[in-house]
């Protein structure tokens, strides 16, 4: 099946739009319209990221107002992956967690123009919201995100203590009496006696869901997820929590500059100032686990063939809309040579795993 990239349609009052630039930093949404297929909807937008924000090309968070659902969804992102030369990272990423069985965004490259004027090839992300987990069935259960680094799972942060266990994550679903559960657990990884860690903390987080996560971090190489760049879902049926990735633009070789990630930048283990990951991988049992997610991962998912026909069909949606792109047309020799870059970043960066396989054992 082709991969169709559709046209969305962005007004924007000319005096709502220098609101909007006036202040790059202010999330404070202005009112817009937006037309997607035959349906006009009246939105709120704001510009979205962090360092992203200084970019020519800027990102967008928007929530539909009126009708306020846009194909099931109350609020979705469009990102301008700017620095993502190839402009399939994300969605790339996504789509291999996925493959393991991770709960995952769902992402669609789309055009927008805004006021007449073309402003290029978008990734359109769906939020991690109520919605997210009514698309898939899943019990209510709050969510959070991981805003910075101090989302590591420990009660410290570069060898000083933070001000709170929940510092670093922000509540976007459900009630503030949710917080206990992520208080609760934060505290146990921290507390318990690593006799007694595989029972305690079972009780708290599916392990495999996030040894599954773990092993796609570490295959994507995103240095900038494992402290932050996730979500955190509790299944209100299971009690457990089950981590969810998001911005994964800094992935499959590229840093979040663009530039070259050198293949062994983060090790298998994955980054050591994650405190969960270091203490579930002390666990032999959970180390092994591990190890067979990844030797499978490695073998099945995290291959040219695997994934050859679908970074190459993305590759050649894009790269018609990709010409026209005001901010991407002049580089359109590195977009080409993308395929390839990835395609060589999957086999060293699996040979490397391959050969630290025995470290887990």
């Amino acid at each position: 099946m082709s991969y169709l990239i559709p046209f969305y349609f962005l007004t924007i009052e000319e005096e709502d739009l220098e609101d909007l630039r006036s202040d790059i930093w202010d999330d404070t949404p202005i009112s817009a319209y937006l037309k997607v297929g035959n349906t006009i909807y009246d939105i709120d937008i704001a510009y979205r990221g962090s360092y992203t924000r200084e970019f020519r090309k800027k990102s967008y968070r928007i929530e539909f107002v009126s009708p306020r659902r846009c194909s099931g969804a109350r609020e979705i992102h469009l990102n301008a992956e700017y620095k993502d030369p190839s402009l399939i990272r994300n969605k790339l990423s996504f789509d291999f967690f996925q493959d393991l069985g991770v709960l995952s965004p769902h992402s669609q490259h789309v055009n927008l123009t805004r006021n007449g004027s073309f402003k290029g090839v978008y990734l359109q992300l769906e939020s991690v919201d109520e919605m997210f987990l009514k698309k898939r069935g899943l019990p209510p259960g709050p969510i959070y995100y991981a805003v910075n680094n101090n989302a590591n799972f420990s009660l410290m942060r570069e060898g000083k203590q933070k001000e709170s266990l929940l510092s670093g994550y922000e509540r976007v679903f459900e009630n503030r009496s949710d917080d206990q559960f992520l208080h609760e657990f934060i505290y146990q990884i921290n507390t318990v006696p690593l006799s007694d860690f595989p029972d305690e903390i079972s009780k708290y987080i599916n392990v495999d869901k996030y040894l599954r996560w773990l092993a796609g971090a570490v295959c994507t190489m995103n240095n900038d997820g494992f402290t932050h760049n996730y979500a955190l879902y509790r299944n209100s049926e299971t009690g457990l929590f089950e981590i969810i990735p998001w911005d994964y633009d800094a992935t499959w070789g590229r840093k979040v500059n663009g530039g070259t990630m050198r293949y062994n930048y983060v090790p298998i283990e994955g980054s050591k100032d994650n405190h969960l990951s270091h203490l579930l991988l002390q666990v032999p049992e959970f180390r092994k686990h591990y190890r067979n997610i990844l030797e499978e991962t490695l073998e099945t998912t995290f291959t040219v063939k695997h994934l050859k026909n679908k970074i190459v069909s993305l590759h050649q949606a894009l790269r018609p809309h990709v010409l026209l792109d005001p901010y991407k047309k002049k580089a359109i020799d590195i977009f080409d040579g993308e395929p390839e870059f990835i395609f060589q970043f999957i086999r060293v960066r699996s040979r490397y795993l391959k050969r630290h396989l025995g470290d887990l054992d």
